[in-house]
């Protein structure tokens, strides 16, 4: 007799029994735990020194003289800001300009604001008097006392916002620029000027690249205001200053004015975002995460393995 094969195919195995194991990331983990044991090492350090003097931090972060010092911080941030976005728009088309002469005056004005340091700027508008002692504009009968005119408050805002004028064009320049020519070319042949075309098409579709840095402008200018302390404008950190020139307690006035400049920088940080992902809206096909849900996606991906909700979808317990 003889014997006959049979070929026995495999028992194939049901989707509904394999199982669905979560990745896992120990890395993320320890490095968590790293950061966090070094970062608590350095807080106990901070908080438990009695040289840094915390009972004077707080008893001097709602001071009048400190609360007043932030206003005038506010308020030159604020107006220089807004002095360098005008002139950064202006200079930034002077430099796209046909006309040559006046792309050599955008570009020398540019040039020297960004080739001197701003303390230096600032020391010159405040010294202006020296130079200039009466100010006539060359109109005939016009004498003004330039010591009347310059003063400490009037110097730092030319001297900041002169100079932020010189980046913002840049920035604005390379805004500009990032938008397709063709779209010029288009409003060119529909019969629309120069300037109907910069403010109303190109000017807007370079906000998205404008705003991320213009923000960043913003914040450093907040802090780039301490420079005024040197001419005598009580802003928050000559506030501080005057404080522990009377009280001798340095390291804690310096402390309340930095934990100021946190707590102000962090609000238009927050700004920023929001305002950066606002005109994001039609550039990316997702818009980036809120912190909100940054901080749910890390728990959903760190989270123990829902097994219920696994059996649900076909998985196995």
């Amino acid at each position: 007799m003889s014997a006959t094969a049979v070929k026995v195919e495999p028992q194939r195995t049901s989707p509904d029994q394999y199982t669905t194991v979560k990745a896992r990331y120990p890395g993320r983990w320890v490095s968590a735990v790293v950061i966090l044991g070094v970062g608590g090492l350095a807080l106990q350090s901070v908080f438990t020194n009695p040289r840094f003097g915390w009972e004077t931090v707080g008893k001097y972060i709602r001071d009048v003289s400190i609360v007043n010092g932030i206003g005038i911080t506010l308020m030159l941030t604020a107006v220089c800001m807004v002095i360098g976005v005008v002139l950064g728009v202006v200079l930034a088309v002077m430099r796209l300009s046909l006309n040559p002469v006046v792309r050599t005056a955008a570009f020398g004005y540019v040039n020297f604001f960004r080739g001197t340091p701003v303390l230096v700027q600032l020391l010159f508008w405040y010294n202006l008097a020296a130079l200039y002692p009466t100010i006539s504009f060359g109109i005939p009968g016009v004498n003004l006392d330039a010591n009347q005119i310059i003063t400490p408050m009037f110097a730092a805002i030319l001297g900041l916002g002169l100079n932020q004028g010189a980046y913002m064009s840049e920035i604005v320049r390379a805004g500009i620029l990032s938008v397709d020519h063709g779209q010029a070319e288009a409003a060119g042949a529909l019969g629309i000027n120069r300037f109907h075309t910069m403010r109303r098409i190109i000017l807007p579709q370079a906000m998205k690249v404008i705003i991320p840095p213009t923000g960043n402008e913003t914040i450093g200018m907040l802090k780039t205001t301490a420079l005024v302390s040197v001419i005598s404008v009580p802003e928050l950190l000559y506030s501080s200053q005057i404080i522990y020139a009377r009280t001798f307690e340095t390291v804690p006035l310096l402390i309340v004015a930095s934990l100021w400049y946190i707590v102000v920088t962090s609000v238009l940080s927050v700004g920023q975002y929001y305002l950066e992902r606002r005109y994001a809206k039609g550039g990316q096909r997702s818009l980036p995460m809120t912190p909100w849900q940054k901080l749910a996606l890390f728990f959903n991906t760190h989270a123990p393995l829902n097994t219920d909700r696994l059996a649900r979808k076909g998985g196995t317990r």
